[in-house]
């Protein structure tokens, strides 16, 4: 098997692509600001929308042309190159770098068909592998009737559950019999998106697998776990038999209800927009995905974001979305504070928002057990001692 690659041609394509749309973009922002100057509105007030005429719109229509034809060439001069790198395998560094370039601006490269947009597929030994019953066969030819599927979070792959020999996928399989796969989404899209994708592919695993299906179980880390969330209610509305099977979810640190950090970013764009002479900043704010705005408040289903501006500084729009009925849900946060009175989260996820807990009691999640590591981050969840000892206390139970 050929050596794995960190670089091939259609990432130069990918990027030579956000290269030409960022300049573009640059283009935009710096004859908005030009326009602004030139019109002298009030400091407070709606943006000037009116481009620049004469020749200082020409010279900004020229800049934008001449990009154009530079990325067009690029993309002439790489398409023969593609096949030769098509067949080699991805190195784990190269995963890592477009996972968190499909975090940040996901959305905006699936649009566009940029190469760089990750399709979402299940990982075993770190291949994806197609959804046949031959395919499975072959990639597992051990595979028991008990299915773990393992998703991540925002801007990581499923490569960031292992770190020094740890993986909680790999010890489950070791102590209580299970068969691991790993879910590889482009975490930049509507968590929606993710979850009804998520769905389907739950659906044609569970109908491929190459033995019985006794049980399956989810441990979902950070967003995992809203797509996870996602994935069971578009899949009890398809009546998908996957469900049926769905014994254990168990979340890590999980934005239940959403994240202080991407309410912060909604303030700030609020404020930019507030005076024409800073509203131009705010789009450089506004290339941040769909899937990082989605954590604002932990949506889960389109209803909760469709016909909106996802931008607009607004309340909690979500619906309630119960978890799923007949199956046991856990859920682990972590505080990088070191005593019970020192309840701080984990430098990412409110304590709050990942134990599901909410000042409405009706959106307080009703979970079977919930626990609490203290000393540590949002990252240490996907690894830590303590951690798997919680998961395998859970997984064991009868």
């Amino acid at each position: 098997m050929p050596d794995p690659t960190h670089v091939r041609p259609a990432d130069v394509r990918g990027v030579s692509h956000m290269a030409i749309d960022a300049t573009r973009g640059i283009t935009d922002l710096v004859e908005a600001m030009h326009s602004t100057i030139l019109h002298l509105p009030a400091i407070f007030g709606a943006p000037v929308t009116q481009p620049t005429g004469g020749i200082t719109g020409f010279v900004y229509a020229s800049i934008r042309t001449i990009t154009g034809l530079v990325g067009g060439g690029i993309d002439l001069a790489l398409a023969p190159l593609q096949p030769l790198h098509r067949e080699r395998r991805s190195s784990p560094e190269r995963d890592a770098v477009i996972a968190a370039i499909n975090g940040v601006l996901g959305d905006y490269l699936a649009d566009s068909n940029n190469p760089l947009a990750i399709q979402m597929c299940l990982r075993i030994n770190g291949q994806a592998v197609e959804l046949t019953r031959a395919a499975l066969d072959a990639a597992i030819p051990q595979a028991s009737g008990k299915i773990l599927l393992l998703a991540h979070g925002l801007c990581l792959t499923d490569q960031h559950w292992e770190n020094e020999g740890r993986d909680h996928g790999a010890q489950l399989a070791a102590e209580l019999g299970y068969t691991p796969v790993y879910l590889h989404y482009n975490s930049g899209l509507h968590i929606s998106s993710n979850g009804r994708d998520m769905a389907n592919m739950l659906a044609a695993l569970t109908e491929a697998w190459p033995v019985p299906v006794e049980e399956l179980t989810i441990i979902a880390h950070s967003m995992g776990g809203l797509v996870s969330r996602s994935a069971c209610h578009y899949g009890a509305l398809a009546e998908h038999a996957w469900l049926k099977h769905l014994r254990t979810m168990i979340f890590l640190g999980t934005p239940h209800h959403g994240s202080q950090l991407e309410r912060a970013g909604n303030w700030l764009d609020t404020l930019l927009l507030s005076s024409p002479y800073t509203a131009a900043f705010a789009r450089i704010g506004q290339i941040r995905s769909a899937g990082i705005t989605d954590l604002r408040y932990g949506s889960l289903i389109d209803e909760d974001w469709a016909d909106r501006d996802r931008f607009t500084h607004a309340g909690d729009p979500r619906q309630q979305v119960p978890l799923p009925e007949g199956v046991a849900c856990y859920t682990i946060a972590a505080t990088t504070g070191s005593i019970e009175g020192d309840l701080v989260g984990d430098g990412l996820v409110p304590l709050d928002s990942a134990l599901g807990d909410h000042p409405n009691p009706e959106r307080t999640l009703p979970l079977h057990a919930r626990w609490i590591g203290y000393d540590m981050n949002h990252m240490e969840l996907l690894h830590h001692r303590d951690v798997y000892a919680q998961l395998r206390e859970w997984c064991g139970r009868p």
